[in-house]
């Protein structure tokens, strides 16, 4: 899942070459910005149908 995100540019990953390897992963907030602004009606829709589920009413 991490590495589909970075390839849609929505996180950074970073290795670090040690022993055990590590990892970063990172937001891109510009990315991600763009990405919720673009998607922003399926997002309210989502939102909806997780509060209805709960039983809120959301805010």
């Amino acid at each position: 899942m991490l590495r589909r995100l970075e390839r849609d540019r929505l996180v950074s990953r970073t290795v670090t070459p040690t022993i055990p390897p590590r990892v970063d992963y990172a937001l891109t907030v510009d990315d991600l910005a763009r990405w919720a602004i673009a998607n922003r009606p399926a997002i309210v829709v989502a939102q909806q149908g997780y509060d209805a589920r709960l039983g809120e009413g959301g805010s």
